[in-house]
């Protein structure tokens, strides 16, 4: 009271009165956490109790104002005297006996009162005589420093007010506190409701308050900003929202799913009105104690500053990885699996619910739906109280009838987002190239409708429909970058074979397939040698590259010495390998002797064949003698991309290697060998578009060709490598011919006497070309070409579903896997029971996944089957269980205001996003850093996974007009056809982050 400070007192009780009032609340108080205790003067408290037990007013003991002098250190700062001792110097009183005094006596003019508060320490309670003596100052003002003293009883709150106050902060500024102690290291100071005591903040430790900056950022964790310049920082002011995410490497499924989020009004209209502050729950034991909350409001705010191009994710990256450890490192993931994540940890670090009661869920056992699903409601929130809640959970009923004793067990459930089915087709189209046996027919290509769960019989039995070849004279196989990926068997299953795969099927001749036929089917390579040798490998040999189409090819026995083999194959080759006129015949001997040197050292004799990794045993038997030239050893081919492979732009059967392939190939391959050639790109995407050059040839049918390639050279004269006893004249042969093993890289042993191929396994060979000969005899350009097939002209119509559809299907009554039965409390054990699902009531904000990933026992694919969904006026009625009391609908219409794109395969993509901006209406396109406008009609495409509505009810209108040139700006949108492309690396440097925590 003012009196009492200024020294005057009111009229006191009497003596006796004063005493035992006093002395009972002295004796009779106890020490509770919280409470006010004071300290009074030891000598000025003895006086009064010798003034009150005489009981004479006149005492000459009177003790007069309370006096504290001898507690202070000095009488200006007032500061308390160090080492005082209870009972000596100073005796404590609780708060009502203090107030008591002070309205009888007053107290000394200025004294301050030395009030004192509970603390409940870990091993005792007791009055808090010394207080903490913290250091104040702001984070933009290090050197203004202020000295406060607080209670180890006081919040963090009480810190932060009087702070605001010293400092003279905005009330509507946003800040936050850090904790910095003696050694420099700082720690948030998060939760601004728990006691000094319990932050362990002490006496000498500093507390810096910082003010979130009008970008978005705190000035102590400033992330790096996509833009050009640092007055370009400061000048730029854009639209609010429209705001890019940098990819952080692999993290445009978290940027799609963000952008979704923050086009989401409800949700960010309460991060940045700060309402998140007072709901942060920092206890709760399923949460992130806030971490993730306060990382996303961070992003919201950047993103919705308008000063940001793109902002950099990345201390949202990290605290998602934190408490995810499934989303740590730079890996692909799911936006739906972040998105699931993201809402569930938003949920509880802002769970208004501190303590969760344990409640015990009720079978409806036949009572109304109405009573039921209010029940469950009400014991959802009871657990359950969010902002997340409020906006984005709805509730289902889930109906589960036993096939045995057909019990009915109806509950309700509540839901964050509905993950629909999509129809699947029980066909397939798959494109492949057919090769005949007509060594002067070209490849053609058809396309094939087959059984989507089919075998590759099932193919062949559809191919030979179109081509009149049996399907037991035909063997398919993938090839890859001029080998041979995986030759199938016809059991297979055609849910290996993936789209993007290069498949080519062979005919093959009776011989070869029937159980007494004399004939084996050669895969046949062909390499090219270079013009120096390997010496990075260790190997005398000349390093070979694989080229062109390889082969199988059906060969008599008979016929697999060298000589017969190299005459089949040029038989087999003719349409594209021009043999030698007797022009180039030469003498032998001649040529033997005048260059005997030159052949000794660059046609050299193997002498030992080598093994792959087929489990052969490693040859003893000498090698064949070779007149073209050697092979190598394994491990030394040096694979090299030839000057006259095919280009990305070209529209030929050999595009091998425009797809990603998982590995280099089968069967075992030896370390040495490589399949770098042609790969694409780390995107995964293909290198080229393929065009469609054609012509029409005499029946009719589109021939595809290369571009006009250069002629054969001029004929020359070539000499034998070998001695003969006599002067012979013979053609010199165009190549040689290796035993090799499944992947063309090592060479392996022949037969008995070296001559001829053995055949204990899949025989493959190899045919080396000097690439003096290749260059003159094999034509490159007439190799390439190959015929389409007019079923490739019937264009392919890619599957079409209505979104109503797929709602249909999650309705639908299916029956429990056998890995997911039911226990039957009836039945007392576990039923494959029938289950349903129906909506009962849907929450402000519906998100629908679909479900595009299909994932079974046999097979895994994605489904790019186009979903029309509509962008407004999205009917829920007729699927809504649950009516008003008026039995009038409740509001079941809905907007699209987000979508979530994926695109891409099962191991690969990249995802982006569309979103409408609440403030201005506008569609926009976002491709993490890259934002532009889009139109509606872009919308909808079978790339669409995730899809945002918001209830018609709840919509409020754009406060500001639409940009004026959005039509004239689109976004560059993939096609529906694009093939799976890996992400990509955004080229920004690092974000700065100052944070310890």
């Amino acid at each position: 009271m003012a009196g009492s400070a200024d020294g005057a007192a009111a009229e006191p009780p009497g003596l006796e009165t004063q005493r035992r009032e006093v002395e009972g609340l002295v004796q009779n108080h106890h020490l509770r956490a919280g409470d006010s205790w004071y300290l009074l003067d030891k000598r000025w408290y003895e006086l009064w109790k010798e003034y009150v037990e005489t009981g004479d007013q006149n005492s000459s003991s009177f003790p007069g104002q309370i006096d504290n002098t001898e507690l202070f250190e000095d009488l200006e700062s007032y500061h308390l005297r160090d080492g005082l001792v209870e009972n000596e110097d100073f005796v404590l009183i609780p708060a009502e006996a203090w107030h008591k005094l002070l309205s009888w006596y007053g107290r000394a003019a200025d004294q301050p009162p030395l009030e004192r508060k509970v603390v409940d320490l870990p091993s005792t309670v007791k009055v808090e005589v010394y207080p903490v003596e913290i250091f104040l100052c702001l984070h933009s003002d290090m050197e203004n420093v202020l000295t406060e003293k607080f209670s180890r009883a006081d919040s963090i709150f009480a810190i932060q007010k009087t702070m605001r106050r010293l400092f003279e902060v905005p009330e509507t500024a946003e800040t936050r506190l850090w904790m910095k102690s003696s050694d420099t290291t700082c720690e948030r100071l998060r939760n601004v409701h728990i006691s000094v005591l319990e932050s362990c903040l002490s006496s000498g430790m500093t507390v810096i308050m910082e003010m979130r900056n009008t970008d978005g950022t705190w000035p102590s964790s400033r992330p790096q900003i996509m833009r050009n310049s640092m007055d370009e920082q400061d000048s730029y002011h854009g639209q609010p929202g429209v705001c890019g995410l940098t990819n952080l490497g692999n993290t445009c499924f978290m940027n799609s799913a963000l952008q979704c989020l923050s086009n989401t009004p409800p949700l960010t209209e309460y991060f940045l009105c700060n309402g998140y502050l007072e709901e942060l729950n920092f206890t709760n034991p399923l949460g992130m104690k806030g971490e993730i909350a306060e990382a996303y409001a961070d992003v919201i705010k950047q993103m919705w500053s308008g000063r940001h191009y793109s902002v950099v994710p990345r201390i949202f990256k990290t605290k998602v990885g934190h408490f995810a450890s499934q989303f740590l490192g730079y890996q692909q993931h799911d936006s739906q699996e972040l998105l699931s994540f993201l809402l569930d940890g938003l949920h509880e670090d802002l769970n208004r619910v501190k303590n969760k009661e344990y409640i015990e869920l009720r079978d409806a056992d036949g009572r109304p739906d109405q009573a039921v699903a209010e029940e469950a409601w009400r014991n959802h929130r009871r657990r359950n109280d969010s902002v997340i809640v409020d906006i984005f959970h709805g509730l289902f009923k889930s109906t589960l009838v036993c096939p045995e004793c057909h019990k009915v067990s109806v509950t309700f459930d509540p839901f964050c987002y509905l993950s629909v089915p999509l129809p699947v087709s029980k066909e397939r189209v798959m494109e492949v190239f057919f090769v005949s046996l007509d060594p002067a027919a070209k490849p053609k290509q058809y396309r094939l409708v087959v059984p989507k769960a089919g075998k590759v019989s099932d193919l062949c039995l559809a191919l030979s429909q179109l081509t009149n070849v049996p399907a037991s004279q035909m063997i398919v196989a993938d090839v890859f970058n001029h080998r041979f990926y995986k030759i199938y068997q016809a059991d297979e299953s055609l849910s290996c074979i993936l789209d993007r795969d290069d498949i080519f099927v062979y005919e093959l001749s009776r011989g070869s397939v029937e159980e007494d036929g004399d004939e084996v089917v050669l895969a046949l390579y062909l390499r090219e040698r270079s013009h120096y040798r390997d010496y990075g490998s260790g190997s005398s040999n000349y390093g070979t590259s694989l080229f062109g189409h390889p082969l199988l090819i059906s060969t008599p026995r008979s016929l697999c010495s060298q000589e017969a083999l190299y005459l089949y194959f040029l038989q087999r080759l003719a349409r594209y390998v021009r043999q030698p006129d007797p022009s180039e015949e030469v003498d032998e001997e001649e040529e033997a002797d005048d260059d005997d040197d030159e052949e000794e050292e660059l046609y050299k004799t193997q002498t030992n064949g080598v093994s792959d990794d087929d489990d052969e045993e490693e040859s003893d038997k000498p090698g064949p003698s070779k007149r073209e030239g050697d092979g190598q050893a394994d491990g030394s081919e040096s694979e090299v991309n030839h000057a006259n492979n095919i280009t990305g732009e070209e529209d030929t059967a050999v595009a091998n290697s425009r797809r990603k392939k998982g590995c280099a190939a089968e069967d075992g391959e030896s370390a040495g060998a490589t399949v770098s050639e042609e790969l694409p790109d780390a995107s995964g995407s293909p290198q080229a578009a393929r065009q469609q050059p054609s012509e029409e040839d005499e029946d009719g049918e589109e021939e595809v060709d290369k571009d006009e390639a250069t002629p054969p050279s001029p004929q020359s004269s070539e000499r034998q490598p070998k001695r003969k006893c006599c002067p012979t004249k013979r053609s010199k042969s165009l190549f040689s011919i290796q035993a090799v093993n499944s992947n063309g890289t090592t060479e392996r042993g022949l037969g008995d006497g070296g001559n001829t191929f053995s055949f204990s396994s899949q025989p493959y060979v190899a045919i080396d070309w000097d690439p003096d000969m290749k260059k003159k005899h094999y034509n490159e350009n007439e190799a390439e070409k190959y015929m389409k097939d007019r079923s490739m002209e019937i264009p392919h119509q890619q599957a079409r579903v209505d979104l109503q559809q797929c709602i249909e299907l999650f309705t639908t009554v299916e029956t429990l896997e056998e890995e997911n039965p039911w226990y039957c409390p009836l039945c007392k054990k576990h039923q494959l029971a029938t289950k349903k699902l129906d909506l009962w009531s849907l929450p402000e904000v519906l998100i629908i996944h679909l479900k595009r990933f299909s994932y079974t026992k046999y097979s895994r694919e994605k489904l790019d089957t186009i979903v029309d969904f509509p962008l407004r006026d999205l009917d829920f009625s007729q699927f809504l269980l649950r009516k008003t009391d008026s039995d009038r609908e409740p509001p079941s219409r809905y907007d699209l205001m987000a979508v979530s794109n994926h695109y891409g395969g099962l191991r690969d993509g990249h995802y982006t996003s569309y979103a409408r901006n609440k403030d201005n209406g506008q569609w926009y396109y976002f491709d993490d850093s890259k934002v532009t406008y889009a139109r509606e009609e872009q919308i909808v495409t079978n790339a669409a996974y995730l899809l945002f509505y918001q209830r018609q009810d709840k919509i409020r209108q754009p406060i500001l007009p639409a940009p004026s040139d959005s039509c004239s700006s689109s976004p560059p949108v993939p096609s529906t056809t694009t093939p799976p492309f890996r992400d990509k690396v955004d080229g920004a440097s690092s974000s700065v982050n100052m944070e310890t925590d």
